[in-house]
This record gives C-alpha cells, sequence and structure tokens, in this order.
C-alpha cells in the first residue's frame, strides 16, 4: 500500500475536555465514524435565482459525486476499514473500523476520557486527510463522544429563583395560536413536520391523553432511528421533557400535520446525521424542521458548523424551513467566561433563529404585555451576534451590532420569538405528569406548527423564509421592551424598534 503525505483537515480542531481524565483507548475497538463530502457543484446560484428543487432531484444534481464517494471508500478500504452506508444525496459516506485503523487512516489523537462517573472517546487535535482527498472531504464526524447539545428547555418551579412573581399563567400552544393570530380554518394537513432529538422519547399514552385533554385530533407521530438513537422515554426528569414538549406543541398548533422524530446520538455526529436524515428523507418529506437542541459557537469545532450550515443550505433549496431555539441563557449562553455568545445552530444563516418572550394575557385571551424573557441570568432568551458566520444579505439593511468580542460583523440572532418564559410557559404531560415548560425550545416547535399552517393555506411549501421576514418587517409583531444581559458584567443587548437580538423581529403569525 502506497503512503500518502497527509494534510489537516481545515476547521478539526479539537481540545481536550476541562477537567476529564484522559486513558489509553482499546485500540481493537469497532467504531463508525461520518465522512462528509464535497457538492458535484455549487449551490449558490440556484439559491440566488429563487429555485426550488425535488429531494429526489438534489441528490443527481447537487449531491456527492460517485467519483469522490469512490475515492473514500477506496482510501478506507485500504486501511481495512469497511463502508456501511453511502447516500450521495446527504454527501454522507459511513465507515467501520477498529480504532487503531482509523488512527492510522485519518491521523487522530483519540483517547477514552472520563468524567463524572462517564466514560467516552474524545478526540484532541486535528484530523489529518491523504492529499488526493483534500478537496473532496468536508469534514469527519464520529471520532468525538462529547454531548454536542443541550435541550433548551426549562421547567417551570414555583419556588425557584428564575420566578419573579408568584401567580403564573400558562398556555396551551393551541390557546397561544389563538392569542397569536395564527391562520384558522387549516389543521397542517398534508404537512409533515421534523423534529431532532438527541435523547429522550415518548410514549403513547402520554400522547393519547394529552390531545384528548385539549378535545383535539392526536397527530400521527414516527420515530426514525439514526445512528443507533431511538425513543427511549424514562422518566420527566429527563430529556423526555423535551421531546414530549415540541410534539405536543407542534402537534396542538398543527394537529393533522405528520410529526416525524429522528432520535440520535447526542454528538456532533448523531446531530449532523439526523439533520441530513430529515432534510433529505424522501419517505416522509418533512416541509420544517424542529431544533430545541444547541450549544455556543466556542464549544463547536469549525468543520461542524460549516457542514451543519451547508445542510441547512441545501434545506433551503429543498423549500424546508428549519425553526431553531435561540438558546436560554441569555447573552451569555451558560459560558462563563464573562464574555458574549451565541448558540448554534440557530446561529448558522440558513435557520429561522427562535428567541423568547414573557406573555401575559387578559381572561379574554388578549395580550396585555409581551416582553424580552429575562428572569434570571440562566432564564432569558439566547441572542446575540456570530463570532463565526458574516452577515447575510438579507441582514444588510437592519444595522446588525458588531460582535462585542471580536467586532466581527456577524449574523444577528435571534429572527423572531414567541412565548418562552417558563412562568408563563406551556402546559405539557410528560411520562404521565403535568408540567409548565418554557425555554425557546418551544418556540421552535411552535414556529414549525404555524408554517405547516401556513404550507396548508398556500399550498406550497414556504422554505427558506428569512429574505422574505427582513424585507416584510411589518410581518411580525415588534417586541420592544426589555433585554437578555446576562453576563458577569451585565453585557448583552436591548430591545428597542425593529430588529434586535433579543426577540428578532418578534412574534411571527402570518407571511405574505
Amino acid at each position: 500500500m502506497k503512503t500518502q503525505k497527509k494534510v489537516v483537515l481545515k476547521g478539526s480542531n479539537r481540545v481536550a475536555p476541562a477537567s476529564a481524565a484522559l486513558q489509553k483507548i482499546d485500540p481493537e475497538k469497532f467504531i463508525e465514524v461520518t465522512v462528509r463530502i464535497r457538492r458535484k457543484k455549487s449551490l449558490d446560484e440556484a439559491l440566488a435565482a429563487g429555485e426550488r428543487i425535488s429531494r429526489e432531484s438534489y441528490g443527481q444534481q447537487f449531491g456527492a459525486s460517485p467519483e469522490d464517494t469512490d475515492a473514500v471508500e477506496n482510501y478506507a478500504h485500504e486501511h481495512d476499514l469497511t463502508t456501511v452506508t453511502v447516500d450521495n444525496a446527504r454527501r454522507s459516506v459511513i465507515l467501520k473500523g477498529k480504532i487503531s485503523d482509523f488512527e492510522a487512516a485519518f491521523g487522530v489523537d483519540l483517547h477514552e476520557a472520563d468524567k463524572d462517573k462517564k466514560q467516552f472517546r474524545v478526540r484532541t487535535g486535528e484530523i489529518h486527510v491523504p492529499e488526493s482527498l483534500k478537496d473532496i472531504v468536508t469534514g469527519i464526524f464520529g471520532f468525538d463522544e462529547r454531548h454536542a447539545a443541550r435541550p433548551m428547555f426549562q421547567i417551570y418551579k414555583p419556588d425557584a429563583k428564575i420566578v419573579s412573581h408568584a401567580a403564573s399563567v400558562a398556555y396551551t400552544a393551541d390557546q397561544l395560536a389563538k392569542i397569536y393570530g395564527f391562520p384558522t380554518g387549516v389543521t397542517g394537513k398534508g404537512q409533515c413536520i421534523g423534529i431532532i432529538e438527541l435523547g429522550g422519547g415518548y410514549k403513547t399514552a402520554d400522547l393519547t391523553n394529552y390531545f384528548k385533554s385539549l378535545g383535539i385530533k392526536k397527530p400521527v407521530v414516527k420515530a426514525v432511528s439514526v445512528d443507533g438513537g431511538k425513543n427511549a422515554p424514562t422518566n420527566a426528569n429527563s430529556a423526555d421533557g423535551e421531546v414530549l414538549l415540541d410534539i405536543e406543541v407542534a402537534g396542538a398548533v398543527a394537529p393533522e400535520a405528520t410529526i416525524v422524530v429522528y432520535f440520535a446520538p447526542n454528538t456532533d455526529q448523531g446531530f449532523l446525521d439526523a439533520i441530513t436524515m430529515a432534510v433529505h428523507d424522501t419517505t416522509n418529506k418533512p416541509s420544517v424542521i424542529s431544533i430545541s437542541w444547541g450549544s455556543a459557537e466556542v464549544n463547536w469545532t469549525q468543520q461542524a458548523m460549516t457542514n451543519f450550515n451547508e445542510t441547512f443550505k441545501a434545506a433551503a433549496l429543498l423549500g424546508v424551513t428549519i425553526c431553531v431555539a435561540a438558546g436560554d441563557n441569555g447573552s451569555g449562553d451558560g459560558v462563563t467566561d464573562g464574555k458574549v455568545h451565541v448558540d448554534f445552530p440557530s446561529s448558522s444563516p440558513y435557520a429561522l433563529a427562535c428567541g423568547g418572550t414573557k406573555l401575559l394575557t387578559d381572561g379574554t385571551g388578549s395580550i396585555t404585555s409581551e416582553t424580552v424573557w429575562h428572569a434570571a441570568s440562566d432564564s432569558a432568551t439566547g441572542g446575540g451576534v456570530s463570532d463565526f458566520f458574516p452577515v447575510p444579505d438579507y441582514q444588510a439593511g437592519v444595522n446588525v451590532p458588531a460582535s462585542l468580542n471580536t467586532k466581527f460583523k456577524g449574523r444577528g440572532v435571534p429572527d423572531v420569538a414567541g412565548n418562552a418564559d417558563p412562568s408563563t410557559g406551556y402546559k405539557v404531560l410528560v411520562d404521565g405528569q403535568q408540567f409548565v415548560i418554557g425555554g425557546t425550545s418551544a418556540v421552535a416547535p411552535l414556529m414549525a406548527g404555524l408554517l405547516a399552517l401556513i404550507n396548508q393555506k398556500k399550498g406550497t411549501a414556504a422554505g427558506f423564509i428569512n429574505p422574505t421576514l427582513y424585507a416584510n418587517p411589518n410581518l411580525c409583531r415588534d417586541i420592544t421592551d426589555g433585554d437578555n444581559k446576562t453576563t458577569k458584567t451585565s453585557t448583552g443587548y436591548t430591545a428597542g424598534k425593529g430588529w434586535d437580538a433579543c426577540t428578532g423581529w418578534g412574534v411571527l403569525s402570518k407571511l405574505p
């Protein structure tokens, strides 16, 4: 076997996890890795021209070329790795083999890590690819098992510090649809909502009982397994809260939409594979995808952010809207370095980033006030400016502030907002127990439900709506009061007239 010179895979560097003991890893252990491959050709011209393309045509025109996938496979087979899956539309080749063979093939440094009595595989340093593949491979995922994201939901606890007043108001999502003035006379029929979950599960009995209590027809809910992830409900003190919140909110808004839940492991590989599976799903064909998991941009590799973003870009060409929670820890996004941080994947320019408000209504369901959700430093809407993605064209006219950290002129987050404060949260049923849950986690499926209604009403998928939103600011009801400053030095952003980095344009309820 001829040895090829290797080069660094751009954006692949990872540092060791803090306060984790690294140990030698078993070189004989088998693992599976996802290799991402470049497109046959750029989609930029087609997107700029406003083209739409079917999932079936996408793979032929913009997927990976057979020549590129063959090149990856041939190199892998030379190193005793085997092919599990080749998917040209998803631009993914999944390889399986011994850790020792992967280390030899891709020059990676793998260890076993031990943290909080949990063991997981970590990669430190960079990934290396042979010169012959340097322009072909855009990312390799699966070497590192660190949790990639956290769910953006918060359970209302009357005695907790996150609640600033004694009285709690709570809504069901169908009530919010009425309060916000979502389209009527439509139910999401003929639409499919995809939901990405990185843990937890749902019990059919919960869904049956919940929708029965609302007097709403229970939606059809399907589970799809990705990378061994599965519908695995346990108890209410788990990610089940996220899963049930997402399904119950989307289903209460659009009860006749089919809901497909893609379960994957909480790793960058699992997260990315679930998204590519949903975006390119030719069976269920979701027209809108809801994502309520994320983490601050600083916690991601550049190759991960680039590959997620490119998948969302493909979704835009396919006419699929990607709704993503903007975060639940204000301008600091849960990072303790005193700087402002924006949450990813909501910071992707091809995502509809969903921020949070606190909504109060009178006895008739009329809004008495709606302000920025900011109850405490660990209970506030995410929002801010990307340090990685430049300002997209559609935001050119809204004076997105430069990054407070780096002065980088980045993508501003969020785009829209909706009720998220746990003290004015959503009534849900989780593992047989009733809870009130808030968080921008609830806003992503709320918007997904809205898009399903709009898609049914228009008879066509709305798709990538961000340019439309920014060209028509009056589509949203502006939220002008409050801030999301949660860092130690109270840096962050304040709401005002027009777009802001707390609630975007405000509450969306219609499209032209």
